[in-house]
């Protein structure tokens, strides 16, 4: 099992190519982020395979791996979307979505044979894919006095957090990313600081 503040996902979309009994299964796998990107990602496949038969897919989301969905877009209960979820749940993938287009070549496959079909589809498609790890990344915002500049830099360059923007008015201020696992240390850290203070409503971000 991957630690806890890392997931696995894919870089770049790839395709993967099926065919049984003359039925043509295309599967797209896409890396996404949300939901809005994943109806995009739907509205643009369905428009451009708008003559095959069925448009099935399932996606997941999130570092947790708790919000996905599997959709038989008119394939028998369970026969599609299903089996397209199995394959990124056993490759422990998340941030994806799988599309699966099917062209009926006019012999039925039977509820098993749509089964394996979009089963073996979906694994063509990740197979095609760059698996890549990702951390889970938390931030923190911290505010600070300017003589105290030197103090905040010297931790955020033993640390290594990523700097997301930093402000030197009367009072200055650094947002900072770093894997979840480290932001405990981070926060003790950058506590320490005379001045410093931290802004919580930023960490649910």
């Amino acid at each position: 099992m991957t630690a806890e503040d890392t997931y696995k996902t894919i870089s770049e979309s790839s395709e993967g190519i099926y065919t049984e009994k003359r039925s043509k299964f295309i599967a797209i796998a896409l890396p996404v982020r949300s939901l809005d990107e994943i109806k995009a990602h739907l509205e643009t496949y369905q428009k451009k395979y708008y003559d095959a038969r069925h448009v099935c897919y399932a996606y997941m989301l999130g570092a947790a791996r708790k919000d996905f969905r599997a959709n038989d877009n008119g394939e028998p209960s369970g026969t599609a979307g299903k089996p397209i979820l199995g394959q990124i749940n056993s490759n422990e993938l998340t941030d994806i979505l799988i599309i699966v287009v099917r062209y009926f070549g006019g012999i039925k496959l039977g509820t098993s044979g749509l089964i394996v079909a979009y089963k073996a589809a979906a694994a063509e498609a990740i197979a095609a894919a760059t698996i890549i790890e990702k951390t889970v990344d938390e931030e923190v915002t911290v505010m600070f006095e300017y003589p105290f500049m030197n103090d905040i830099m010297r931790i955020v360059k033993e640390e290594e957090p990523e700097i997301l923007n930093q402000s030197y008015d009367m009072d200055c201020s650094m947002t900072l990313r770093i894997r979840r696992s480290m932001m405990a240390k981070l926060r003790a850290r950058l506590e320490k600081v005379e001045t410093a203070r931290i802004l919580d409503e930023e960490e649910n971000h």
